[in-house]
């Protein structure tokens, strides 16, 4: 057991902790039994000193036992596309509607989500604006998964306990571990996943926490431009984990017959409504970058729920899907599903 008052010591020394020291000071915390005052300390400790693998792990460790789950079949085909955020970008939400692609390409997704820290629009954010009742009982969220592929993990709804530490990290305003595990706190336990991270030094390190979690099929990706996401404009440095195998490698637009754009400015958006415009000409195929970046992020989805062999086939599935116009309408199922579900 390791005392807050102790770890803080420990983490402004400069010191790493062990996961199951992590694990105990998680635990206090988001048990509630440790002050605001603390929180805030140990968490700007644990940043100042660069947070470590194993800090991580313990981290995602006790999100994941406190959290409330969404049971659903683990199968092959299960992908999450939850991302860290904070690239600070403000473009539309493309994890989103990858999301909806795969579900439309056969993929069962289990969206986990929030709403926006960094950006203008997070993925509850233009869920919402589209209609989405973003709390729903964890079995209906499991029967949306089920019955049309795809289903959304509102996180305050699954993670209660993060009350305990909202203040700390709204008053320090500055990125803590929390920012990095969302993406590894997935509610429905999803073993598939495309991550991107807003800083290529955490593709290795988020790597190897779900390979100790026991992932099965994930991608971490990080644009050289800075987008959290397999970006038009920009090669993109991808670390992929496929039955417990490590490969790293890069990859740009022009690997899919994509002309890289010179920035990402045509995607930036300036509220929730606009994000949801520019998702709807994503599946209509009306805009073309915006149809560009979906294809590409959806592909990779694709691929790591299993449906295909290489990236470049669920890259071609996703514009297939985007050219038939279904993804709308598995949108407007979605829409209809969490509005029919009365709590």
């Amino acid at each position: 057991m390791l005392d807050i008052r102790e770890a803080i010591k420990y983490v402004i020394s400069g010191n790493d902790l062990e996961k199951k020291q992590m694990i105990s000071v998680m635990r206090s915390i988001m048990l509630g039994q440790t002050t605001d005052a603390q929180n805030a300390a140990f968490l700007v400790g644990l940043q100042m000193k660069g947070v470590q693998s194993d800090e991580l792990l313990g981290g995602a460790t006790v999100m994941r036992e406190l959290s409330t789950k969404v049971n659903v079949e683990p199968g092959p085909y299960l992908v999450d596309t939850c991302g860290t955020g904070g690239s600070g970008s403000n473009k539309f939400n493309v994890s989103t509607a990858a999301a909806i692609v795969a579900a439309s390409a056969g993929a069962r997704v289990a969206k986990h989500g929030n709403r926006g820290a960094t950006s203008t629009s997070g993925s509850a954010d233009v869920l919402e604006a589209a209609g989405v009742r973003l709390t729903l009982e964890a079995n209906k969220v499991a029967m949306a998964i089920e019955q049309i592929g795809v289903g959304f993990m509102f996180a305050p709804a699954h993670h209660s306990a993060m009350k305990h530490v909202i203040a700390a990290r709204k008053e320090i305003g500055v990125r803590t571990i929390f920012n990095l595990l969302g993406p590894l706190t997935n509610p429905a336990g999803s073993p598939n996943q495309i991550i991107g991270v807003f800083d290529p030094v955490w593709i290795p390190i988020f790597l190897e926490v779900l390979r100790e979690l026991g992932s099965n099929h994930v991608m971490i990706v990080s644009a050289d431009d800075g987008l959290d996401e397999i970006s038009i404009a920009s090669e993109t440095q991808v670390g992929e984990l496929k039955g417990g195998k490590v490969t790293t490698y890069t990859i740009s637009p022009n690997d899919f017959g994509i002309e890289q754009y010179p920035d990402c400015s045509s995607l930036h958006i300036n509220s929730a409504e606009e994000s949801l415009v520019m998702l709807k000409q994503a599946f209509a195929n009306e805009n073309q970058p915006a149809a560009e970046i979906v294809a590409l992020n959806a592909g990779a989805a694709i691929y790591v729920a299993n449906l295909c062999e290489d990236l470049l086939a669920g890259v071609t599935k996703a514009r297939e899907v985007l050219e038939s116009g279904i993804a709308q309408e598995k949108f407007d199922q979605l829409v209809q599903f969490t509005q029919m579900a009365d709590g």
